[in-house]
């Protein structure tokens, strides 16, 4: 963030929703093998199913789930998969999951919707629903609570759910319910699916890579010689020089830090922070894009956070950085946004240890410091590559680490005005390592890659990286100006 104040966990907007969970489009959409068969293996499980939206049309479909585990041996949620099927409102319509409340916890299920290879009646999409290592396992006899999950058109108009598959308006209390799949490790374990489309996990097609809707993409695999390399400014990007915050006041942000080394077979933009205690002797890096030109899409970068310096002691409140933003026009501007991930490896911001920080800004004021944002924390260890993922659209800001749903932010923090995408790497202040035995720092980033109004999945942005590095494309910039 621009600010040299402490990272606030103050006042929050009132939400007129519970915390949403993942949000996942048609788009990502997987389809099904056509295999014969219905019900699986008995005795492993029971999934239940009730509904709290029971007209034959509603603004959402609410599908509440539980999975009870009913065999002798604990039961890995992440093995588990769920399907619940239903019948489109047309061919061109495309659909959004969220979780109001899971006594597992929202972070720790996630939805997306695919397409059945064989059309019924009722029936020809389906919306799956996993779980992720946070989940847990079910010890026998016991079951995971209330999921409380829903889904709607993407464009608000009202559903017509009583030709769905797996609905039943009278179905108001929890029940053993077959019309919802479940498969463990790609078995069927309970449930029959519509006839034809039994499901199958890995699915047997993949997903698309190149959704439609899309109007412009930046990639960039940082295949420069240095800072000074022409390519750089002609690219769009600054190397920073210019004084200021955020960081201990007086460093200086030294463009000649910013290097580009090899790593594992490819060029990796490298920043290197160092102090030797003194605002005077410290250095921090920042590298921007010119253009404030990139607001609603997908974000994604990959990343190295190294939890201990190159050199001399450890202990440096340092923060390590990718992120989107634009200029705080006034103290409280309601038209400032900023979008973060924040990885402290050695804590601060009154934090003891390791925490990885996913940020949504509506503004702030810095002084007196008064903050309105949302924030998701990871209390553990980041050292290493991470793949670093956010998308935003008209509803909410969802983060993503590794593939897995990090945090859903609400839409009171969407951006009203363009952002520049930015990865810095600075010291919030000399308090963690008071030695004056110069020490360094270092953060890599292998790739950036934003696609302009795109929704993607962590699988789609894969596919794009793969696609990009086959052709040998090491630099594209098709966002138009804002």
């Amino acid at each position: 963030m621009t600010s040299n104040e402490n990272r606030p966990t103050g006042p929050r907007r009132a939400r007129l929703r519970t915390a949403a969970a993942a949000v996942a489009t048609l788009l990502g959409a997987t389809a099904l093998a056509t295999l014969p068969g219905t019900a699986g293996a008995a005795g492993e499980l029971t999934v239940q199913y009730r509904t709290s939206a029971t007209g034959a049309t509603a603004d959402q479909s609410e599908p509440w789930l539980k999975v009870k585990n009913t065999g002798p041996a604990a039961l890995p949620l992440s093995e588990i998969r769920l399907r619940y099927y239903f019948k489109s409102d047309s061919a061109a319509a495309s659909y959004t999951y969220a979780c109001s409340w899971a006594v597992k916890g929202c972070a720790n299920i996630t939805g997306t919707f695919g397409t059945l290879a064989n059309p019924t009646d009722t029936a020809d999409r389906y919306l799956e629903i996993g779980f992720t290592s946070g989940a847990g396992s079910l010890a026998p006899g016991t079951d995971t609570g209330d999921m409380q999950l829903r889904f709607y058109q993407s464009s608000w108009q009202p559903l017509r759910q009583s030709d769905d598959y797996s609905f039943s308006a009278t179905q108001t209390s929890y029940g053993d319910w077959t019309k919802v799949t479940a498969t463990r490790s790609g078995s069927l374990v309970w449930g029959d699916a519509p006839a034809g489309n039994t499901p199958t996990d890995p699915p047997t097609t993949e997903p698309p890579t190149d959704p439609p809707g899309g109007s412009g993409t930046l990639w960039d695999d940082f295949s420069y010689g240095s800072y000074t390399d022409p390519a750089i400014s002609a690219h769009g990007w600054s190397v920073r020089s210019n004084s200021g915050g955020p960081g201990v006041p007086g460093a200086t942000w030294d463009p000649a830090d910013v290097t580009f080394p090899s790593s594992g077979g490819t060029t990796v933009m490298n920043l290197k922070t160092s102090t030797n205690g003194t605002a005077s002797g410290t250095k921090q890096t920042e590298v921007l894009t010119k253009a404030t030109k990139f607001k609603n899409g997908t974000y994604a970068a990959r990343v190295k956070f190294a939890d201990a310096p190159t050199s001399g002691p450890d202990g440096d409140h340092l923060v390590q950085t990718f992120f989107t933003i634009n200029d705080l026009k006034a103290p409280m501007a309601d038209d400032y946004s900023e979008y973060d991930f924040e990885y402290l490896p050695n804590g601060g911001w009154g934090e003891p240890s390791s925490i990885l920080y996913t940020t949504s800004w509506e503004t702030y004021n810095p002084d007196p410091w008064v903050a309105v944002n949302q924030h998701t924390e990871g209390r553990q260890s980041y050292d290493g590559w991470h793949d670093l993922m956010l998308t935003i659209d008209n509803r909410a800001i969802t983060y993503y680490v590794d593939g897995q749903l990090f945090g859903t932010h609400d839409a009171a923090y969407l951006p009203e005005r363009p952002m520049s995408i930015n990865f810095n790497q600075w010291l919030i202040d000399l308090d963690g390592q008071t030695s004056t035995t110069p020490r360094a720092y270092q953060e890599q980033v292998d790739y950036v890659l934003h696609a302009k109004d795109q929704v993607l999945t962590p699988a789609q942005v894969s596919a794009k990286v793969a696609a990009y590095r086959s052709a040998g494309t090491a630099f594209e910039d098709t966002v138009p100006a804002s």
